[in-house]
């Protein structure tokens, strides 16, 4: 039995309309330029206090702006122009990997375990994960502890055990878990920079993701 982990912002939903928004909703209301997309979009992955000290230092308002970020991030979802869709063929992967008997699958991501339950039961995807790891649970990305308790609850050992995600952050925590971490190509950090963090390699579809994980009849690392 394998468990194949999935970060979702940047690897399952794009996300990054929705993320620049809020952010920048929440620096003007702090009285603080907004960063550039680029920038905005390179902290994606790590819980909120730990994406603002990187934005804005250690001294800066983290507290208030992860709050207005949170209430900026909850109001403006629920408009159509902020749309989180799915990344082309991740529905269906899951899908398929959910069917097979010998994989499991979780979640690991810097959402809110309130934004993890919405996402799942917006896609209905209700049972699916054998583990859901979310920035409540754990400290931030990097840190392999999420990933360390995903595969305890799912009762997978490292060897066993494969990391999906866009960002280096990770790509480092599946490394540190003693996990396999491969990237995906089409989030926030670029392909360079996953290799660079550890990943065995990073893939230019959904398509090729299945064949990685799948390429035979059992998951290979």
């Amino acid at each position: 039995m394998r468990l194949v982990v999935f970060d979702v912002d940047g690897t399952l939903v794009d996300s990054q309309h929705l993320i620049v928004a809020a952010q920048g909703v929440a620096f003007a209301e702090n009285g603080l330029r907004p960063p550039e997309r680029r920038e905005a979009l390179s902290v994606v992955g790590l819980s909120l206090p730990q994406a603002f000290r990187r934005l804005v230092g250690e001294d800066g308002p983290i507290a208030e702006l992860s709050e207005s970020y949170k209430q900026a991030y909850n109001r403006l979802r629920l408009d159509p122009a902020h749309e989180e869709p799915l990344f082309p063929g991740m529905a269906e992967l899951l899908a398929t990997l959910h069917a097979r008997e010998d994989v499991l699958i979780g979640l690991a991501t810097g959402k809110s375990r309130r934004g993890v339950d919405r996402l799942i039961a917006h896609y209905g995807w209700t049972d699916w994960f054998a583990t859901t790891q979310s920035a409540d649970d754990a400290p931030s990305k990097p840190d392999p502890t999420m990933l360390r308790q995903a595969m305890d609850e799912a009762g997978s050992e490292p060897g066993a055990t494969v990391m999906v995600g866009d960002t280096t952050f990770d790509i480092a925590m599946g490394v540190a878990a003693g996990a396999t971490s491969v990237g995906v190509a089409w989030g926030y950090h670029p392909p360079e920079a996953l290799y660079g963090a550890g990943a065995v390699t990073v893939v230019p579809s959904a398509a090729a993701l299945e064949e990685r994980l799948l390429g035979g009849t059992e998951v290979v690392r």
